[in-house]
């Protein structure tokens, strides 16, 4: 019993001070240097331009018309959770189905047949599958430079721009690869379709 009196005070001492470093002093730090260096990136990589905010660049956002760049499918639901004021909220979720299930066989050759109709130029040319399948996330911003080069017949005739003008909207959206070695080059597609809308410059 003296020894549990003993050991009690010393355990409570070392639990507090863990508390203080581990959630307070180091989230203070990490935040605050987060802040100072890459402020940008710590608020969320809003794409903000003359005080109206359109997005975060590493969300996806769901575009179905002709004018705009599809990106990946999104699985979304805006009848499970609402906020304060009773209002819907939208969410995506990764799909979950294995790639051997008879439903995902069903959701691309679904989404195979709507981009066929949509894009009747490119008939004759394999579907990046990136444009066919939900990403981890279900919430990917981002397309392959081959999947959004397969849409760029139908955005022009759609928008009234030129092909190569589509395309120069897209080489400014393309990101590389990471350090110039790791992962592929993407395509943003909220950046492009708010350049297309000549939103953002």
């Amino acid at each position: 019993m003296k020894t549990m009196k003993n050991v009690l005070p010393r355990a409570l001492v070392i639990f507090l001070i863990f508390t203080l470093v581990c959630g307070l002093i180091y989230t203070a730090v990490v935040t605050g240097l987060a802040q100072l260096i890459f402020p940008y990136q710590a608020n969320g990589s809003i794409i903000e331009i003359d005080g109206k905010k359109y997005g975060s660049e590493l969300l996806g956002q769901q575009y179905t018309d002709d004018a705009h760049m599809w990106g990946r499918i999104m699985n979304v639901d805006v009848s499970t959770y609402t906020d304060e004021n009773g209002k819907m909220l939208m969410y995506a979720t990764p799909s979950n189905l294995s790639p051997a299930s008879e439903e995902f066989e069903e959701l691309v050759a679904e989404r195979v047949e709507k981009l066929r109709a949509a894009n009747p130029k490119m008939d004759e040319t394999a579907i990046p599958v990136d444009l066919v399948t939900c990403s981890g996330s279900g919430l990917d911003p981002h397309i392959s430079p081959a999947a959004a080069e397969y849409q760029v017949a139908r955005i022009a005739d759609a928008s009234g721009r030129s092909e190569e003008e589509v395309r120069s909207i897209i080489d400014k959206c393309t990101e590389g690869k990471f350090l110039g070695i790791f992962g592929e080059e993407t395509v943003n597609v909220l950046k492009v379709n708010l350049m297309l809308d000549g939103i953002l410059k």
